[in-house]
This record gives C-alpha cells, sequence and structure tokens, in this order.
C-alpha cells in the first residue's frame, strides 16, 4: 500500500512538472488571474519580451482593486491616475487574447468572488493570482496562492511556476460554533492564540467538526485569511458541500463530465494517518465574537475582553486605546462591510437579519460594498439593499473599496472604523485611519450602537 497523503501533496505531486536543482519544483499552474492594479504591467511586459501567452483561455482578468463603487460608474476613478491602470489594463487584455471582467460586466467583482461563482476554480486544480488572498479559493480543495507580477508572466508564458515545497500544517477546529460565532471569528482566535507568523512556511489544511459544517461561503472566510497567518496557502478538503457548488457554474464540467470529475476530487482528502509537520487543534465552542485592536489580526480580542496588559506601544498608538481597555463599548465612527472576506450573499443577510427594524447610530457613516455584481444583484432580489438603506447604510457596486486603500476613497482622517475586511495594518483603510476587524455581525452590531458591540445582544 502506498504511504498515506495529505490533501495538498496529492495536488502538488500531480503537478509537478520536473524537480529542479537545489530541491524547488516546476508546478504545472492551472488558472492565472490579474487585476487593474498590476495586469496590464504584467501583459505588456510580456509582450514586450516577443511572448505570448501560452493558453489565453486559462487566463482570466477582472477590475475590482480600484474601480469606484459608486453607482454610475464608469472607468473614472477617485484614485488619481486610476482610470490608466483600467484602460491599460482592458487593451492589454484584449490584444492577449484572454477573459477579461470589465467595469461593466455583470459578473464583475472581487477576483476571489467572482472565480467560485464561474466555477473558475476547481478541487484539485492550481490557481494563482497577484494577490495574497488568493489563497480564498483553497475552499474548494485547490491549490491558489498569491503570486507577483513577475512571477504571472512567467506563468502565463509557459504554464508553469518554480517553487519550494512548503511544509504542512493541519489547523483541526474540533466541537461546534457558538450561536453568533462565525468563520472570521475562527481565523482571529487562531492568529491571535497562534501568532501571525504562525503559519509560516506552511500549507494549511483546515480540518474538523467545526470546519466540516461551514457552508462554502463560511469555508472560504477561513481559507481567505490563511494569508494573515503567513501560511503560504489555506485548503479544505472537497465534499458533498463543494460538488454541489459547482455544479451548474458556467467553467465547471457539467453533465458526464461533471460526475467523472466528482469521482477524481473524492479521492482529494487527506489519508488516514498522514503526517503533517505541524498540527494545531482548537475548541471551537471556546471561541466568542473576535475583534482586533491593534495593527496586525494577532492583536485581537474576544468580544468580552480587552487590551492585552503588556501589549506593544506602537499599535496601542495607532488604535488609541490602552492596556487594560474593555474592547466591547469603544466608540466607532465608521462601519464597513464588504470585501473578499465577508462581501459575500451569506455574509450581507446575517448583517441584514440583525440591522432589519434597527438604525445606525446618529454620526455613524456606514458602508455595504458587496463581493461581486453577481452577490449585489442576488442581494437586492431579496430586498438586502432596502434593509441596509433604510437602515442608514450606503449601498454600493461590488469592489475591493475601503479594504485596499490606493490613494482613493477613505475616510475621514482619524475615523475609527469597524470592518469586515481581512488587514488592520496602519493606512490600511487611508491615512490615519484606526481599523477594528471584526465579522460582519459584529460590524452591523456595532454600527446600530455606534460603539463595538456583540452581536449576540441583539435579538435577530
Amino acid at each position: 500500500m502506498p504511504d498515506p497523503r495529505t490533501l495538498f501533496a496529492k495536488i502538488w505531486d500531480r503537478h509537478v512538472v520536473a524537480s529542479l536543482d537545489g530541491g524547488a519544483d516546476l508546478v504545472a499552474i492551472d488558472r492565472i488571474f490579474l487585476h487593474e492594479r498590476t495586469g496590464a504591467a504584467a501583459l505588456n511586459s510580456l509582450k514586450a519580451a516577443g511572448r505570448p501567452v501560452a493558453n489565453p483561455s486559462r487566463v482570466f482578468c477582472v477590475m475590482d482593486h480600484i474601480v469606484d463603487t459608486r453607482p454610475g460608474r464608469d472607468d473614472r476613478t477617485l484614485m488619481p491616475g486610476g482610470q490608466a491602470f483600467i484602460t491599460e489594463t482592458r487593451a492589454a487584455a484584449r490584444d492577449a487574447g484572454i477573459t477579461l471582467f470589465d467595469v461593466t460586466d455583470p459578473d464583475q467583482g472581487i477576483v476571489h468572488v467572482v472565480s467560485p461563482e464561474l466555477g473558475i476554480v476547481l478541487p484539485g486544480c492550481t490557481l494563482i493570482a497577484p494577490d495574497s488572498h488568493t489563497c480564498t479559493q483553497g475552499a474548494f480543495g485547490a491549490l491558489a496562492w498569491g503570486i507577483g507580477s513577475s512571477e504571472a508572466e512567467h506563468a502565463m508564458a509557459t504554464g508553469t511556476l518554480r517553487l519550494a515545497r512548503p511544509k504542512t500544517m493541519r489547523v483541526t477546529f474540533t466541537g461546534e460554533l457558538a450561536p453568533g460565532v462565525t468563520p472570521k471569528d475562527m481565523m482571529l482566535a487562531l492568529i491571535a492564540r497562534h501568532g501571525a507568523g504562525g503559519g509560516k512556511g506552511h500549507a494549511v489544511e483546515f480540518a474538523g467538526s467545526a470546519v466540516e459544517a461551514l457552508d462554502m461561503e463560511g469555508r472560504m472566510t477561513l481559507c481567505n485569511m490563511a494569508t494573515e497567518f503567513a501560511a503560504m496557502t489555506g485548503m479544505i478538503a472537497p465534499d458533498e458541500k463543494t460538488f454541489a457548488w459547482l455544479d451548474g457554474r458556467r467553467y465547471a464540467p457539467g453533465g458526464a463530465m461533471l460526475a467523472a470529475a466528482v469521482a477524481e476530487w473524492r479521492t482529494l482528502a487527506t489519508d488516514p494517518g498522514a503526517a503533517f509537520d505541524a498540527e494545531i487543534a482548537i475548541d471551537a465552542a471556546t471561541i466568542e465574537p473576535m475583534v482586533s485592536w491593534g495593527t496586525s489580526p494577532e492583536h485581537s480580542a474576544g468580544i468580552s475582553g480587552a487590551v492585552p496588559i503588556d501589549a506593544p506601544e506602537r499599535p496601542l498608538a495607532y488604535i488609541g486605546l490602552g492596556p487594560g481597555q474593555p474592547i466591547g463599548g469603544t466608540p466607532i465612527d465608521a462601519a464597513f462591510i464588504g470585501s473578499c472576506t465577508n462581501g459575500r450573499l451569506s455574509d450581507l443577510r446575517r448583517a441584514a437579519a440583525l440591522l432589519k427594524g434597527r438604525h445606525v447610530a446618529p454620526g455613524v457613516k456606514a458602508l455595504v460594498v458587496p463581493g461581486s455584481m453577481a452577490v449585489r444583484r442576488a442581494a437586492e432580489a431579496e430586498g438586502l439593499d432596502r434593509v441596509f438603506t433604510e437602515a442608514g447604510f450606503e449601498w454600493r457596486m461590488s469592489g475591493c473599496s475601503m479594504c485596499f486603500y490606493a490613494g482613493g476613497e477613505s475616510f475621514p482622517a482619524g475615523s475609527r472604523v469597524i470592518s469586515s475586511t481581512n488587514r488592520n495594518f496602519e493606512g490600511r483603510q487611508g491615512p490615519g485611519i484606526r481599523t477594528h476587524i471584526a465579522s460582519p455581525e459584529t460590524v452591523a452590531a456595532s454600527a446600530i450602537a455606534g460603539r463595538i458591540a456583540d452581536p449576540r445582544d441583539i435579538a435577530a
């Protein structure tokens, strides 16, 4: 009998084209995604070198990072010079013959939301994009990770990348989540307990009963933040929920091909007895809604907790809190729901359930930015947009928006924001912005209260 292998090993080994000197492997790449922030640079550089895209049907591009999210948008952006990124990427994508989801395309959205919606990511495939949150798509049992522009060029020209094989780690969430606790809270708890560098050099597989119980959108949230754990990627073995999600998606196999694919996908699970280089276990029942308090996701605490007494000085200076200060009750100026972490339909549903019949506190600026135009349409079909607007939220078009500050839209300097995004680095949402990251439910509850609040205290 062959030695038991991990999910990661099965996918990696199937994609090794050659073993190279120095311990690296040449790995085949199945899907490549670009966006307007770096897409034109990669495509134009490749063209200047006289190298065509080897297989244009495997390369996709979307406008998401710097597009305006206000209704009626066009190529113009609030970011100085941003329009050139869009127009140049459009021209380069068309010239290369790759699939483009343009500003006004009904399928436009954030890369890591659009790809699963359309079935571009599939179990067992390798997928790359010049964005660190590409690991989101590991939720489908894929090997997906972020790259740089030069790597994108190499992959487009050759269909391969040179990579050193990472170590493996399994993070097992046992038990059940308490009501009101979400996948976002699971990841913030993991990172708070084991550090923002806890997964460095590893491909992380998430497993356990609490992970198996999550729907696909919750699993995407979990894998999305693997990069905040410094992991090369995050992965979850595909199961019946995965197969049901992919059934009927545009780029997924259908009919007899789907049945054959599912039979193959079922083999993509870690074998009993397979060894990992590291293991972490967390009882899901011990997790409560989490909120960050500093400059890294590892600076997070439960909503009933407080800033650590021994907290470092710089994060405290940034966030404007003191050692031992309770997290709950901190006044906020703004609330943001969106991003590739928490801008999907289920995220909007849960937030809207808390907001229905309630209103944002006076003086709080609140925005909701769906993760894709498909999410926006589905939310509007359910009337979620009216719930948000009646509660005092702005209802926007899809995009990265104020998750990623690139010199465009921002909250007023000095604002304290509670946000469903994935990063609370200094300046992540704009100069002088103090960001607390949390689940969409915690953002909604806090917007209503005008202060950081526990969503469990609000009856949906």
